[in-house]
């Protein structure tokens, strides 16, 4: 990519690094090193990682954005986080085109599209910048590493068998999902419904609606549900403002107990809808490790300690050791339930 004469004028007064590369230290870090692939004279990586979640002000990914930075912090890197308000693809764009011209080291991101992102991406690429997606996908071309919270599988399952269980195994129910294009959303609604139909014939999946992360949307889509569906017995929400905003419509309504919900929440979120028996059991995985540990898998891709092939493997600190699989993926591990029992143990 072509610098502006400005930049290229203040590049004269930097490190060159490499053949025609130039390091230019910007607006999001006050400390300079070499590139995503290379490193300074001094021998320093370029380990100004910036989070890119779906949007902020999100439970969920301030929780998994903070794990990102401790582990940044502590090897001594630079974390900064950046997003939209909305989780929209093309908010994300913009973000991604500044952090390229910016020359951060990486960009840990939570995909809101699995292709629309793709040109601004393969820009990010093509300029050194190491590309690490979690929790929610791209098409594998657009980025190194995926960090994966548990397989899609595993997450489609521990959701079905919760509420299918609830409702005793018949009846209807709904799904409240995030942004229609949400990769990771997409993929376990699919498999919530292959799932339904070989193993749960007398369930009956009557509607899937959309709330698009936001509280007040969540909240307006389970009202309408439950007006729409009157003889409707579940709600599954596999996102942590969807079912935190069901949670809070339900707990206040004449359906508490009548309609059983479940789906991906954080333990914080969820407690008081868990202990006024507006919610038996929820599930998810520790978003703070997954954050801690894409941030490792950022690291290892500058270090060049890994490169995002199967087989590949790296330290990832207080949380051992981790090898890349299939699709160049990482796992962070399997799903957790939460209920009444277990839900004070926890606090994220």
């Amino acid at each position: 990519m072509m610098l502006p004469s400005t930049k290229r004028r203040a590049s004269r007064r930097l490190l060159t690094v490499g053949a025609g590369v130039v390091a230019v230290a910007l607006a999001l870090t006050a400390c300079s090193s070499g590139s995503g692939s290379n490193s300074s004279s001094g021998g320093d990586k370029n380990y100004k990682i910036t989070f890119l979640p779906k949007n902020l002000g999100n439970p969920y990914f301030d929780t998994s954005d903070k794990g990102g930075e401790t582990a940044i912090t502590s090897f001594k890197g630079t974390y900064n986080q950046v997003g939209p308000s909305t989780a929209t693809a093309d908010a994300q764009v913009s973000y991604i085109n500044t952090l390229t011209q910016q020359q951060v080291g990486a960009i840990v991101l939570s995909a809101n599209d699995p292709t629309a992102l793709g040109s601004a991406l393969t820009q990010a690429k093509s300029a050194g910048v190491k590309i690490v997606t979690f929790d929610s996908d791209t098409d594998a071309k657009y980025r190194d590493v995926f960090v994966n919270q548990a397989t899609a599988e595993g997450i489609a399952k521990v959701q079905v068998d919760i509420i299918t269980k609830e409702i005793g195994d018949s009846g209807e129910i709904a799904i409240l999902s995030a942004a229609a294009n949400a990769t990771n959303q997409n993929a376990w609604i699919d498999l919530m419904k292959k799932d339904l139909a070989a193993n749960h014939p007398n369930v009956k999946l009557v509607d899937t609606v959309y709330g698009n992360d936001d509280d007040q949307t969540s909240f307006d889509k389970t009202a309408a549900l439950l007006q729409t569906h009157p003889d409707l017995k579940g709600i599954i929400s596999p996102t942590t403002v969807g079912v935190a905003a069901a949670a809070r419509y339900l707990s206040t309504s004449d359906a508490k107990g009548k309609v059983k919900l479940t789906g991906l929440g954080t333990p914080n979120q969820m407690r008081e809808f868990v202990k006024d028996g507006t919610v038996d059991e929820f599930a998810l995985w520790n978003p703070e490790d997954l954050g801690y540990l894409a941030a490792f898998t950022a690291k290892a891709l500058i270090d060049g300690t890994i490169t995002g092939k199967k087989g590949d493997s790296f330290e990832a600190g207080k949380l051992g050791k981790f090898t890349v699989g299939d699709n160049n993926t990482v796992l962070l591990g399997d799903p957790y339930v939460f209920n009444k029992d277990n839900i004070d143990k926890f606090n994220f």
